[in-house]
């Protein structure tokens, strides 16, 4: 017999994560063999033990399923990663791509589609869930110039004002009480997006083009700092 499918799940809603394992756990040919409610701790647990798949949620306390998605993509190339989500947001959907996930599924999908698409992805295959992918081939034939600094999440956008005004990772980390690694994690995402090479670059981007939500210009009344 071959050996069941070892699997990471993470989610930070305790109560649908083990709906899920058990949904999973039921299978012979499927092994949970770890959970997490953070990207962190996902990603702690990835490394210590190379699951075969890792099922991420996109949205989780701390760096998040698409950075924790990256990392593990980069640390574990033999891993395959799924995002499990509620979220149908087209740019979370380009993003975890990029990032390397091999599935984005929708939460709503039924146990048995979930067990189905999870063997399919774990032997190879690549799933969108099919409404977003009709959305995704619809927009790149119709394409859109779209400007960075609007994919920019809330946070990822109040980060930038705070670089802008001059202040460290560690310093953003307290205003925002976040580890300075977590903020390191999202100024990763920030340059990715605005495709630029560091933060002076993200800055000045956004000064020029004016921050995510201030029409009126990046940092220009954001106190003395913003003038570093």
């Amino acid at each position: 017999m071959a050996r069941p499918i070892r699997i990471l799940l993470a989610d930070d809603h305790p109560l649908f994560r083990e709906g899920v394992a058990s949904s999973l756990g039921s299978e012979p040919d499927f092994d949970v063999v770890a959970q997490a409610g953070s990207g962190e701790e996902a990603l702690d647990l990835a490394r210590s033990l190379a699951p075969d798949l890792a099922m991420l949620d996109v949205t989780m306390p701390g760096i998040g399923g698409i950075a924790a998605a990256a990392e593990i993509a980069a640390t574990l190339p033999e891993t395959r990663i799924v995002m499990l989500t509620v979220s149908e947001d087209e740019d979370k959907l380009l993003a975890a791509l990029r990032a390397g996930a091999h599935g984005y599924v929708l939460k709503g999908v039924s146990s048995s589609e979930l067990r189905a698409i999870t063997r399919s992805i774990a032997a190879g295959d690549v799933f969108v869930t099919p409404k977003l992918a009709a959305e995704l081939l619809l927009e790149f034939s119709h394409p859109r110039t779209r400007d960075p600094l609007a994919e920019l999440t809330p946070r990822e956008a109040g980060i930038l004002e705070l670089v802008g005004q001059g202040f460290t990772n560690r310093e953003i980390g307290e205003r925002l009480h976040l580890a300075e690694k977590t903020v390191k994690h999202y100024m990763t995402e920030i340059l990715q997006k605005l495709h630029v090479r560091n933060r002076t670059e993200a800055a000045l981007l956004a000064t020029q083009r004016g921050s995510p939500g201030r029409p009126e210009g990046a940092f220009a009344a954001l106190g003395p700092r913003a003038k570093r």
